[in-house]
């Protein structure tokens, strides 16, 4: 059997429960987003404190990904629960403090009142509530609902079983084949549809109330926006952040550094110093984008994702990193407040020039996008010093990146194809060539220069061979034949 969709827009609510109050046999209804017109799992994660080390250990679950070896995504929220119930125990207790203002807030009230009316009625049948939420989390709230007695049917936080199996699994366990035969089934969740299938009365409704609202949404950490809203699903952060602008900076500098570990710590202060300040370019650019651009290139998450922007906390984050990062290069020296200063002059300049950015049209921006590419690779050189050879590779990032800009600006509707990697070796290599017809061949035989050659071609390794298996001689057409070239590492369509 189908089930039949009652479609807000067109059907009021009111017909789901009179269907509810009129069915003689079981029901079974979906707890999140319908009688509870919230996610309980996303409430009770966002109940643990302090919030922001919750969202960080979110935020590392979310890079880790355990809940690749324990079925998929839809264990994702056993991991979930289980980290905070571990490093937060006490959020159960202030979970059972919290449920009565939630509940009174987003009850589905007319939904309780017939669900508390059926249960009154002579020779009603079972009211079941049947969720994938967990069984710890929504017993309170059920109760706080005003539905103390009834049944509930709910996923276990200490296996990954019920949420790997799906609902129709755990219900038949507990209720048999011949009630669920029997049962209405109310739910908004398209994932109920094997349950659906089976019931006697499947009937699926989106309340119009009903929000989903991600756990500590509210509250800032640095690389949400790109994460969620400007690159989502890119891992923009492991892959454009990290092995790219933070791998130049190591290997820019490290020859010339002193105490190499320390270095490269205080690096990482300086790295997230800068990004929180550059994300807040990003934001910007998109809102700017949003007010005034007739055809603008946001992702879908612009509008629909909940991320917390706000305009100071980015600054706090930015010099507090930024100050530890300078007092690992410099120590409690006289040195460190005037580099303190520089950093945050440097800081400001960026912010500024990407604002700037933001507010001229897009032929200005092919020759304003070169500096913002330059602060990206080389914000770091006004506390370190580099070498030589360090100079010319990100000389050879800046050009590679701003290439492909400028072809987009210049005359293309779309980014180009080819990523940037191959085309910064061969501006290294030439770029390299020129530094040693000028200052001597022996710049070229130092480790620096080896390892900053490594990284672009290990970098570029995908690009570089399809580029060589691919090439084919025009004097002699039958003598090779291009391979098919393998998907590229490309960069995402928005640029900066």
């Amino acid at each position: 059997m189908n089930a039949v969709v009652l479609d807000t827009g067109e059907v009021e609510p009111s017909s789901a429960i009179a269907a509810l109050l009129g069915h003689s046999g079981p029901v079974l209804l979906d707890f999140d987003e319908t009688i509870y017109l919230r996610n309980s799992t996303e409430d009770f994660i966002d109940s643990a404190r302090p919030a922001l080390l919750a969202l960080l250990a979110m935020r590392m679950l979310d890079l880790i990904k355990p809940w690749r070896w324990t079925g998929g995504v839809t264990t994702r929220d056993v991991w979930r629960v289980r980290c905070i119930t571990w490093l937060f125990p006490w959020t159960k207790q202030l979970w059972i403090k919290r449920v009565l203002a939630l509940a009174l807030d987003s009850g589905n009230t007319p939904l309780i009142k017939a669900i508390q009316k059926r249960s009154l009625a002579p020779n009603s049948q079972a009211t079941v509530v049947a969720t994938l939420g967990f069984d710890f989390i929504v017993a309170p709230l059920a109760v706080a609902l005003g539905l103390p007695r009834i049944r509930i049917i709910a996923a276990r936080s200490s296996t990954f079983a019920d949420r790997r199996d799906g609902k129709l699994r755990m219900v038949v366990s507990k209720l048999g084949h011949e009630a669920v035969r029997r049962a209405l089934v109310l739910t908004d969740s398209p994932q109920d549809a094997p349950l659906l299938d089976v019931c006697a009365v499947p009937m699926r409704i989106e309340w119009p109330e009903a929000r989903f609202r991600p756990a500590l949404s509210d509250h800032y950490l640095p690389g949400q926006y790109l994460s969620v809203v400007k690159r989502p699903g890119e891992r923009y952060i492991a892959r454009g952040i990290l092995q790219e602008d933070f791998a130049l900076w190591v290997l820019a500098s490290m020859a010339l550094a002193t105490q190499p570990i320390v270095h490269v710590v205080a690096l990482l202060f300086l790295l997230l110093s800068f990004w929180a300040v550059y994300e807040s370019g990003y934001v910007d650019n998109d809102r700017i984008a949003a007010r005034y651009e007739h055809d603008p290139k946001l992702t879908g998450a612009f509008r629909e994702a909940v991320v917390a922007t706000p305009r100071i906390t980015p600054w706090i984050w930015a010099l507090t990193s930024g100050a530890v990062g300078v007092l690992l290069l410099r120590g409690l020296t006289s040195n460190a407040l005037t580099d303190f200063f520089l950093w945050t002059a440097m800081l400001a300049a960026t912010y500024g020039a990407f604002a700037i950015y933001n507010r001229f049209d897009k032929t200005t921006r092919i020759w304003l996008y070169s500096g913002l590419q330059m602060a990206r690779s080389a914000a770091f050189v006004v506390l370190v010093p580099i070498h030589l050879i360090g100079a010319v590779a990100i000389g050879a990032h800046v050009l590679a990146k701003w290439v492909p800009y400028y072809i987009y600006r210049a005359g293309g509707k779309r980014w180009p194809d080819q990523s940037h990697l191959l085309t910064r070796l061969l501006f290294f290599v030439l770029l390299s060539i020129l530094l040693a017809f000028a200052a001597g061949s022996a710049i070229l035989w130092s480790w620096s220069a080896a390892a900053l050659l490594a990284w672009n071609v290990l970098r570029a390794r995908h690009e570089l061979v399809a580029a060589v298996f691919g090439a084919a001689r025009l004097d002699k057409p039958n003598s090779t034949r291009p391979l098919d070239r393998q998907p590229l590492d490309r960069q995402p369509r928005t640029p900066q």
